[in-house]
Order: structure tokens, then C-alpha cells, then sequence
């Protein structure tokens, strides 16, 4: 494989691998309301681990330390804490504020989609139970989706943890959700409006500003040093391979009826 010096080469790259996790069957498959909460209750899982990566880059690109100082790239910080700011505490029409994990999860009891599992998993971690072991408790595909991200927050390079975060979730994102914003508007035409503006969300603001910070981030991160381009190359590829094999658990996972559908 060629030596990568920068984020098109680092594009190219991951070419195929993005196209497939784009065409997945599973955003033709919520043909009906029990294959949506199927999906939610799985789904809810990558909205939270999204938060443990986004601290990950965090703790490593600004100062969270007690006694301030300045560090790293001033356009990586102010993306980090932007997306922060979005992610934590959201505008909550009227007039209050709400992080996106709990807009899905306000989603989530719209849909009637079961919460046992995520609610579980939190309650453990905040027991003192490592994340690991308290995802026993969560549904095979997420739990094994959850365990590569926590894996990578654990034990991976910057450029990994940068990559996974810019290729894996802020660059794809706004191209799957598009794909499943307009499948549900289509089966399920003026229903679930909270999952809707969620998903919304996250298809203007990854795609019109997140996704292009972020880019400029793993830029930062990695210069013109091809080792840190490979470290992204290795992060970015097992993050997409990581949500495709999710993708894959969850259609398996969905009513009888949905999966065949979809397969035909």
C-alpha cells in the first residue's frame, strides 16, 4: 500500500470501505415500528460512545487540567470544544438545553423503544464497574461496537483516535443519516419527530461544519509525518469495519419480516 502524506491520499484509501458502509441495507430496513426500536435500542450505544471519544480528543488536543495552560492547535481546540458544547448541552426548544444523548433517549420513549439495556450499562459505570464489564449487560452488536471504541480510548495513538473520530464518525455520518432520515420519512411519514430532529442535527452540523473542522483537526494531528498518517489509516479503517459489522448485527437483529424484506 502507498505511503499516506495527507487526508485526500488518507480518503482514497478508505474509499472502499466508506462506500460500503454508505450503501448498508440497514437504512432500508425500518419498514415498521417494531424494526425502528429494534434499531434505537442498539443505535443509542454509538450515540453514547460517540461522547467517550469526543473526551478522548478532548483530554489530549485542550487543557482540562486545573492550572490552565494553552496547548495544541487553536482550530483543533475550538472543534473539540464546539462539538462539546453541541453534544452536552444542545438547545431544548422552548428555552432550555440538552445534550444529544438524552434527546435520543427522549426519542427513544417517543418511539416506545426499550431503554433497559443502556440505562444498565450507565447505572453500572457509575457503580465503579470498569466500561467493559458493565457492557455485558448491552445487546451483543452494541456491546462489541462499544468495546472497540472504549479499546481505542483506552490504548490508541492521537492520529488513530483522531482519524476514527473524523473518517468513522463526523465524515460518514452526515451521508448515512441522510440515507435514514428519508427511509423513515417514508415509512413512517410525519411520525417520530424527536428521532428525526436528532438525526437532522447531526446531517447539518457534521456536514456543513463539524466534518470540515475535523478534517482540519487530523491535519493537525498528523503534518507530513506518513507514521501518524498510517496510525489514522489503521484508525479510520477499523472504525468504519467496526460500524459495518455493527450495521450488520443490528439487521440481523431486526423482526423477521423487516430482514427479509430487505434482502430481496
Amino acid at each position: 500500500m502507498p505511503a499516506i502524506h495527507d487526508f485526500p491520499a488518507l480518503q482514497q484509501a478508505l474509499a472502499p470501505l466508506r462506500r460500503r458502509l454508505v450503501a448498508h441495507p440497514i437504512y432500508t430496513c425500518l419498514h415498521d415500528l417494531d424494526s425502528v426500536r429494534v434499531f434505537m435500542t442498539h443505535h443509542v450505544f454509538a450515540v453514547w460512545d460517540f461522547m467517550s471519544l469526543l473526551k478522548a480528543l478532548q483530554r489530549q488536543l485542550t487543557c482540562v487540567e486545573p492550572v490552565w495552560r494553552p496547548r495544541g492547535d487553536a482550530v483543533a481546540r475550538r472543534l473539540i470544544n464546539e462539538i462539546v458544547l453541541g453534544e452536552e448541552s444542545d438547545d431544548d426548544r422552548p428555552d432550555g438545553y440538552i445534550s444529544h444523548f438524552e434527546l435520543y433517549r427522549r426519542a427513544m420513549d417517543e418511539a416506545g423503544a426499550d431503554g433497559a439495556a443502556i440505562a444498565v450499562v450507565l447505572a453500572r459505570v457509575e457503580a465503579g464497574e470498569s466500561v467493559f464489564a458493565a457492557l455485558a449487560a448491552a445487546p451483543p452488536p452494541a456491546r462489541r461496537f462499544c468495546n472497540e471504541t472504549f479499546t481505542l480510548v483506552a490504548d490508541g495513538s492521537l492520529p488513530a483516535l483522531a482519524a476514527a473520530f473524523t473518517i468513522g464518525r463526523e465524515d460518514v455520518i452526515p451521508d448515512m443519516f441522510t440515507a435514514l432520515v428519508a427511509d423513515l420519512h417514508r415509512q413512517q411519514p410525519g411520525g417520530l419527530p424527536t428521532l428525526v430532529d436528532y438525526l437532522d442535527r447531526h446531517i447539518h452540523l457534521d456536514g456543513e461544519r463539524h466534518g470540515p473542522m475535523a478534517v482540519r483537526m487530523l491535519t493537525s494531528v498528523c503534518g507530513t509525518d506518513a507514521a501518524r498518517w498510517e496510525q489514522a489509516r489503521a484508525g479510520a479503517a477499523a472504525a468504519l469495519s467496526a460500524r459495518l459489522a455493527f450495521w450488520d448485527g443490528i439487521q440481523a437483529a431486526l423482526p423477521p419480516l423487516t430482514a427479509r424484506a430487505a434482502s430481496r
